[in-house]
This record gives structure tokens, sequence and C-alpha cells, in this order.
């Protein structure tokens, strides 16, 4: 199938990246050759991976990419060679973690800067948040699901959320409704006091989408 493919294309990929060999890959799904040389770097092999995690054109709504229900299960699909190789990708850095709510979240954002972020102001006195223990004020949201929708097609995808707005943010966090085959709304945190924002920065770049996919906000 052409979703086992892309998987395929990416675990290939990889593995010559560690060697660091140049690498020739007839990509089925695209009906041509790519070439590879890159630094060895999980960077790079985060930089190579992303544009076959996502779908566009007649693919949108699509394959294993298409439904984000964790960040164990998203990684699934790459072999383990992949995971003992580059061990950034599969792994949250120092100071990141990953929760699954459902709303009323019992949490009080507020933006970092006019327009830019937003981080945990306060917990609702009794809220979910407050009762999971896990969540801290003045923990910043890097990434949160959201759906999209396209004609008759849909997604929810993990979207980095650091640039985001306070509207966009409840936007994002609303799209997460039942209607969709939602149970919950997943999100990303960083807690600034244990996190490095370069390494955060360059994880959640596995998460970025494509400039010429659908899910891309300019």
């Amino acid at each position: 199938s052409s979703e086992r493919n892309l998987v395929l294309l990416i675990s290939i990929t990889l593995a010559w990246i560690a060697s660091g060999f140049q690498l020739q890959v007839h990509n089925n799904v695209l009906g041509r050759h790519i070439a590879f040389r890159p630094t060895i770097t999980a960077s790079t092999a985060l930089n190579v991976a992303v544009p076959a995690t996502w779908n566009a054109g007649n693919n949108f709504g699509k394959g294993t990419f298409r439904f984000y229900t964790g960040f164990d299960k998203w990684m699934e699909p790459f072999p383990d060679e992949d995971k003992a190789k580059f061990p950034e990708m599969f792994s949250f850095p120092k100071g990141v973690y990953e929760v699954k709510m459902k709303s009323p979240l019992g949490i009080v954002f507020e933006e970092i800067e006019v327009g830019r972020g937003v981080y945990v102001q306060d917990l609702v006195e009794g809220g979910k948040a407050e009762r999971m223990g896990i969540i801290q004020p003045g923990d910043v949201l890097v990434g949160v699901t959201a759906i999209k929708v396209v004609g008759a097609k849909w997604e929810r995808r993990m979207i980095p959320a650091k640039n985001f707005d306070f509207d966009t943010v409840i936007g994002a966090i609303g799209s997460n409704e039942a209607k969709w085959g939602c149970e919950d709304v997943i999100l990303q945190f960083s807690r600034p006091t244990e996190a490095d924002d370069k390494e955060v920065d360059e994880f959640m770049v596995f998460f970025e989408p494509p400039s010429d996919n659908p899910w891309k906000v300019n």
C-alpha cells in the first residue's frame, strides 16, 4: 500500500543517515528517485521523515497518521532499529510531557505575549487538571491536537502551539469533538524550569506541517 511504502521510505532513509552514505531511493508513491546525503543528526532525520507523515490532495484523511491518539502510538510504525539509532526522536525532551484530557480541562491559560504563545496561569480548584496532578502553573503549551476538515475528509493532528494566540489555542482544543471520533484532547507542555527551549523547538519540528499541506497556518 502507499502508506506502507511511505513508512518503508522513512525507515530506509533513517538507516542510511546513520551510516552517512548517499541513498538513491525509488519512491513508488511519488514515481521518482530521491537522493539523500544528509548530516548525521536526529534533527536531519526528523526533517526527512516529517513530510511522509502528512497527507495532501487525495490522500488527505487517509492512512496511519490521520488521527493522533498519543505519541507512543504515533511512533509505532517506525522499526526498532530507528528507535535505537535515533532515541531523541522517540522520547520527549527533558521537561516536556503529554496529557490526555476531557473537557472541561480546568486550566486557566494566559498569553505569554500579545498574540503569541500561552502558558498555564492557574488551575481551577478541584478541576480535572488539578486532580490529575501533572500540569503546573507556569507550564507552556507547546502542542495541541486539532481537527481539520477538507471537503468530506478530516484528520486529527498534533500541532505545534508555541506561536498560537489565545483564541487559536481555544479553537484547537474545542475542535476535538465527539462527532470527529475524539474522546479527549491531547496537550503537550514544557516546563521552563526543566526544559531547554532549543531542544523543545527541534523536537516539535516533527509535528510541523509542510508548507504545501492543508494544515499549514501562515
